[in-house]
């Protein structure tokens, strides 16, 4: 049997913690995107449009991101198109992110002043020039801190990843514990990994509201 020492472990586990890191941000990046066209549609003046991103946000709100990892997975293969693990991974977690910052930069949209949207339409805005010169700028400064925060909901989710095959920490860390036979080790350094990652964002969340509501006050 192979002697594993602690930094060998450790540095295995570190490894696959990049591939935690890399399908985070193309997760994050990735539904900001998707997010944003949802925004559009789910604050239109519209019924139908609201009513579709109404139904998007349900959907993956409501069901659990490990059902939508088998689906992107294995539904697809259904039809005959065989999907990568990474590549499953990185669309599942890009439209479930989608569906929650959708909602958070909702409710920072709806928090403008409605004497915003009154003073904008009366210069002859169109509704798309209107969020992105006069409401958007100023939901932008609300949504930060509530947006990183959703960050390390990204981060733990990355976990559920490893269901389908994606090698990334919580993956590595099954596979070295099956190697090493010391799971409490393994184990305990991966919560460690996963929390120099996410206590980083949660900080920098709450300092962030700290300013926004001192300006606020102010």
């Amino acid at each position: 049997m192979i002697e594993f020492t602690f930094w060998d472990i450790l540095r295995n586990l570190l490894l696959a913690a990049r591939w935690t890191v890399v399908l985070s941000l193309v997760a994050f990046v990735g539904g900001g995107v998707v997010a944003t066209l949802v925004l559009l549609l789910r604050t239109s003046k519209r019924s139908l449009p609201r009513r579709t991103a109404g139904v998007y946000i349900e959907l993956f709100q409501g069901t659990p991101l490990l059902m939508q990892l088998f689906l992107a997975f294995f539904g697809l293969a259904l039809f005959g198109i065989e999907v990568p693990a990474w590549l499953a991974a990185g669309l599942a977690l890009t439209l479930w992110s989608a569906a929650f910052l959708a909602e958070i930069w909702r409710g920072c949209v709806e928090a403008i002043p409605r004497g915003q949207w009154e003073s904008s339409g009366s210069l002859a805005m169109s509704y798309i020039q209107q969020m992105r010169y006069v409401i958007l700028p100023q939901a932008l400064r609300i949504a930060v801190a509530p947006t990183v925060g959703f960050g390390v909901q990204i981060v733990k989710g990355t976990a559920l990843a490893s269901i389908i095959g994606f090698t990334e920490l919580s993956k590595a860390g099954t596979m070295i514990v099956n190697a090493s036979f010391q799971p409490f080790t393994v184990y305990a350094a991966v919560a460690l990994i996963y929390f120099a990652l996410c206590w980083p964002l949660s900080q920098y969340s709450k300092s962030l509201e700290r300013k926004f509501n001192a300006a606020h006050r102010h």
